[in-house]
């Protein structure tokens, strides 16, 4: 791969990494092996991001599952995702999702799922899987794994559990190239940055922010920790002030 475009893109980050992987494991399961999965974490370790670039790369249908909806509006969303027309019944459109994931042979993703658990609508993910025999791979946060103990036929048909891991010195960088672009960033101030960012890398793109507007402030096109006078940005919110 040339080298502009492994800057351009976010690819070589560890979690896109681990993503495609459980997806392609997923995809090229041996015969009988049951086709769902679960890409887990804490908010910020770019699982969405992860599920895009995979969208992408294997032409995935990807559904990102609102607070907000319901079991008619999940199926809606799913029809439109996959290009049929919504039938006027739920069981109608969960069988017509199921014969189109059959016959497309394509990956689905369910972004969000937590709310899926939260509001008794994972049973219709688990239909829409034994009725099509299709990968569908369930993204959510931190105890999603532990959520769907509580359902069995959806826990059981898992083929692999994946952790999203915080970012990496690495991802720091490659993120640091994408987002400072034309400046050269000190080690010291990378490792600083990681560290209160605290492995998330939405906090990474934003200090990396505020490190660009530093240096492009004071006219520096190379700046370390010793330059950097201001706050990271931690996600902890402000202390209450004294009276």
């Amino acid at each position: 791969m040339p080298k502009e475009e492994t800057v351009s893109t976010i690819a070589p980050l560890r979690n896109v990494t681990r993503f495609c992987e459980l997806l392609d494991r997923v995809m090229k399961r041996s015969y009988g092996l049951p086709g769902m999965a679960c890409f887990y974490g804490p908010s910020g370790f770019s699982k969405t991001t992860s599920a895009i670039w995979a969208r992408n790369k294997h032409r995935a249908y990807h559904v990102q599952v609102k607070s907000a909806w319901s079991r008619k509006k999940l199926c809606t969303a799913l029809c439109t995702e996959l290009g049929i027309e919504p039938a006027v019944t739920i069981a109608d459109m969960v069988d017509d999702i199921g014969k189109e994931l059959a016959l497309s042979r394509r990956p689905l993703i369910v972004d969000e799922a937590d709310y899926l658990v939260s509001k008794s609508m994972i049973e219709l993910i688990r239909d829409i899987y034994e009725s099509s025999l299709a990968t569908v791979i369930l993204i959510g946060e931190e105890q999603l794994p532990q959520k769907l103990k509580k359902f069995e036929r959806i826990h059981g048909r898992m083929l692999d559990w994946v952790q999203a891991e915080a970012a990496s010195i690495t991802d720091a960088k490659h993120l640091a190239r994408l987002y400072c672009r034309g400046i050269e960033i000190g080690d010291d101030l990378i490792e600083a940055l990681l560290l209160a960012s605290a492995g998330s890398a939405r906090r990474i793109c934003v200090n990396l922010d505020r490190v660009r507007e530093a240096a492009e402030t004071a006219d520096k096109r190379k700046i370390g920790r010793a330059d950097f006078a201001g706050e990271f940005f931690t996600g902890q919110p402000p202390m209450r002030r004294a009276a």
